[in-house]
């Protein structure tokens, strides 16, 4: 189970550093729900750093510790952990506000600054799945959990990627240009062949087609070439030596060489006479 969560957050943040931008040390806005339930459990700081798998900044606002002030004793400990252990994250309204809607103002449209949003609000989470770019961090007893991109956030992802799949404007403005300038019109409607580029130009942006991506973009695959053979295999063979034991040796004296050749022990076999007694 806890190789799954590990895995699942994994792949949220990479979604979120690769479409929004995020890096590390990623910055943790909480809020008073959220630092109250870290100390309740008796949760360390470095577990947020353990959930999100990289180091962590942790911010909260002056309004949510003024919300935590007000609370009174039950929330004394979070309040002197807020002061103590979290930066402050700069929000610009002059008069105190609760810690929804300073938070939400901080995020903005788009967050540029790039929270995580950690909270126990119901409708802090809400709001934040509305917002593109703003992950989600909640407690569940003594563990934390990373929300998956909403449904409103993967459909801007998928918009967003659609429309730079397209062309802009400066590159229709172009295109439109290089296509009188090929065919030396001054009005398009008077082209011979301007039936198709007319209809090209006069698309709306939406209809655009598709631009083709460079061929540094594309993947390029190197074919294999067929090898020659093992030069070292297509040597020829050395003659052989004229070493050995069987090579002509030259005598002292300077005569003619001579094949050496190995002595044979000759035999002779005497016939036995029968008369072995026999004299002269």
């Amino acid at each position: 189970m806890r190789f799954a969560k590990q895995k699942r957050h994994r792949k949220t943040i990479k979604r979120f550093c690769a479409c929004f931008g995020f890096r590390e040390p990623f910055k943790v806005l909480c809020d008073g729900t959220f630092v109250h339930h870290l100390v309740a459990n008796h949760l360390a700081d470095t577990t947020v750093s353990n959930t999100l798998g990289a180091p962590v900044q942790l911010f909260t606002t002056r309004c949510v510790i003024e919300e935590l002030k007000s609370l009174g004793s039950s929330h004394a400990k979070s309040f002197r952990a807020s002061c103590r252990d979290y930066k402050l994250a700069r929000c610009d309204h002059e008069e105190k506000e609760s810690a929804l809607n300073c938070i939400i103002k901080i995020i903005g449209d788009n967050n540029p600054d790039h929270f995580f949003v950690a909270t126990q609000d119901i409708d802090l989470r809400e709001k934040c799945r509305k917002i593109p770019g703003v992950p989600v961090l909640y407690g569940l007893r003594n563990a934390l959990f990373l929300e998956k991109l909403s449904k409103f956030q993967d459909e801007y992802l998928k918009a967003a990627e659609d429309e730079r799949s397209r062309m802009t404007d400066s590159e229709f403005k172009l295109l439109h240009k290089r296509l009188k300038n090929t065919h030396g019109l001054k009005d398009l409607s008077t082209a011979k062949n301007g039936s198709d580029d007319e209809d090209l130009l006069l698309q709306s942006p939406v209809n655009r087609p598709l631009r083709k991506m460079d061929t540094k973009d594309t993947v390029q695959f190197k074919r294999k070439k067929a090898k020659g053979p093992n030069p070292l295999s297509c040597k020829k063979k050395k003659s052989t030596s004229n070493s050995g034991p069987n090579v002509r040796k030259t005598d002292e004296t300077g005569n003619d060489a001579k094949r050496s050749r190995s002595r044979k022990r000759k035999r002779t076999h005497t016939a036995k006479t029968s008369n072995d007694g026999a004299t002269n």
